[in-house]
């Protein structure tokens, strides 16, 4: 389908996004937002735009994945209600955003996404924060 292509995250997530490292064949991200604790997850799939391009195992992969993720930001993250999403509607590579919400933050009740601006964290608060995550998440 794809042939020889070599899989590579969209340049607009990486450009909005710490690389966190590798979690059952999906990248982990870290979105460069300060106001959320907000992960996203990119299935190593080259050409995947929608869940049913994954195959069965891909499709567990993602789910392994999404469980682990969303565990450890429910454990360890800001907030208190999960916010799962793959829109795409922008970005069409499939990927899931993974955010961690409060009752009154910014957005609320609404959806984050095209809300407001992003809000870049400093660089050094960026490395901590993804430093933070990877040892959280296990990705060392």
């Amino acid at each position: 389908m794809h042939g020889d292509q070599a899989f590579a995250v969209d340049a607009r997530l990486a450009a909005d996004s710490c690389r966190l490292g590798q979690l059952f064949g999906n990248e982990v991200l870290l979105f460069n937002e300060q106001r959320y604790d907000w992960l996203v997850l990119v299935p190593q799939v080259v050409g995947a735009v929608e869940l049913f391009d994954l195959n069965r195992t891909q499709q567990q992969q993602l789910a392994a994945a999404l469980e682990h993720v969303a565990l450890r930001l429910q454990q360890h993250g800001r907030g208190d209600k999960l916010n799962i999403g793959a829109l795409g509607n922008v970005v069409r590579q499939l990927h899931v955003h993974v955010l961690l919400r409060t009752e009154g933050d910014p957005a609320w009740p609404g959806p984050v996404w095209g809300h407001s601006p992003r809000q870049a964290l400093s660089t050094e608060a960026l490395a901590q924060a993804a430093a933070r995550w990877r040892q959280l998440l296990q990705l060392d």
